[in-house]
């Protein structure tokens, strides 16, 4: 494994915990309001390798007692279960943010899991808009975590255009029947489409209005605004 960068502490990325934030280059969507744009489009050296990467853990044992890994997108990464293996193996909760496009990694990054975040990022018909042209096996993702025993948050950034009004019944049907979700604030500025360095963010009250039809669909919803 190899990673773009590293966040040594952080008090928001796993609910709960004080962890530290590993990023893993490249994406296989193209999310226009993407903040993490630099390490999707063409990740550049100087990475840190697996063993910096360990050390630099082992060091921060005292202060941190999770690891969290996002990206880009961690599970284009066939080697990642072995990577997240280490981390069980050295005592750390571990929490994964993913999209969902390759289930069959998750499904072998599972057992050595805590926490996996899902980002769901818009209703079905606009992740094409994403550039993705099939969403057959972020539906496959969203059953595994249903059915399965991990810890686990879908979630929305609420982008205008992207999660509006009527995108939220849509979303609703796609995770009927699961435990958590969580709408999370979009912050512009930075992003991949210039355009939405000035996109105006939804006020806490719409997105509260999210929250409430999304009670309809799962159990417990979450706002971070």
């Amino acid at each position: 494994m190899k990673f773009s960068g590293i966040q040594k502490t952080s008090l928001i990325d796993y609910p709960d915990r004080i962890a530290t934030v590993l990023f893993t280059p490249g994406c296989n969507l193209r999310c226009p309001f993407c903040h993490n744009w630099r390490i999707v489009l063409d990740p550049k050296p100087p990475f840190l390798n697996e063993k910096t990467v360990l050390q630099i853990l082992e060091k921060r044992k005292k202060y941190v007692d999770a690891v969290v890994i996002t990206g880009g997108e961690p599970t284009i990464h066939k080697e990642i279960p072995k990577f997240l293996k280490k981390l069980k193996e050295r005592g750390f909760a571990v929490k994964l943010d993913t999209n969902g496009f390759f289930p069959q990694v998750l499904e072998r990054c599972l057992p050595y899991l805590d926490y996996v975040a899902l980002d769901v990022k818009t209703s079905l018909e606009k992740y094409g808009l994403l550039g993705a042209k099939d969403t057959a096996n972020l539906l496959r993702t969203i059953e595994i975590l249903k059915s399965g025993k991990v810890e686990y948050e879908f979630r929305a950034t609420v982008v205008p255009g992207f999660v509006d009004e009527e995108d939220i019944p849509k979303i609703g049907e796609i995770v009927k029947g699961g435990k958590r979700f969580a709408f999370q604030q979009f912050i512009p500025g930075d992003t991949l489409d210039k355009t939405f360095n000035n996109v105006k963010p939804y006020a806490a009250e719409i997105i509260a209005h999210f929250a409430d039809v999304m009670k309809q669909y799962v159990d417990e919803v979450i706002l971070r605004v």
